[in-house]
This record gives C-alpha cells, structure tokens and sequence, in this order.
C-alpha cells in the first residue's frame, strides 16, 4: 500500500468512528508509524481513536491525544 492510500485508510477510520463526531484529530505519517494528535473527551475515545487505526490494519500508533474533559 503507497503512503496516499495509507493516509485515506487513516483518514476514513477516524471520520467514520462515531466516537469522533465534531472533535478535530490530527495525525502525522513516518512511513508505516502513525502519531495521532489532537484532544479527545474521555480515556475512552483515545482508546478508541486508537483501536479504530488498529482496525484500519495501523500497527505502529503513538498515540499523544490529550484528554480534554472541558
């Protein structure tokens, strides 16, 4: 898989995940490691937001989302 492809794959999971809805996540690409950023409302959905990478075949995540509870 090119890095394009990898990206709209990243991409799609998280704008697919319910758990994301009007939240802004980022994510940076270093070859096949995936840096998620950005802030989420509970430990919950930064579990999620990982998992959901997990899922869209992302092996290597660094996950520096912060939880915002705000």
């Amino acid at each position: 898989m090119n890095q394009a492809d990898y990206s709209a794959n990243v991409e799609r999971a998280l704008a697919s995940n319910p758990h994301f809805a009007g939240r802004t996540l980022r994510f940076e690409q270093e070859q096949d490691r995936i840096v998620l950023k950005g802030s989420v409302a509970s430990f919950f959905h930064k579990q999620m937001a990982q998992e959901a990478l997990r899922q869209a075949g992302v092996d290597q995540i660094e996950n520096q989302l912060e939880v915002n509870w705000a």
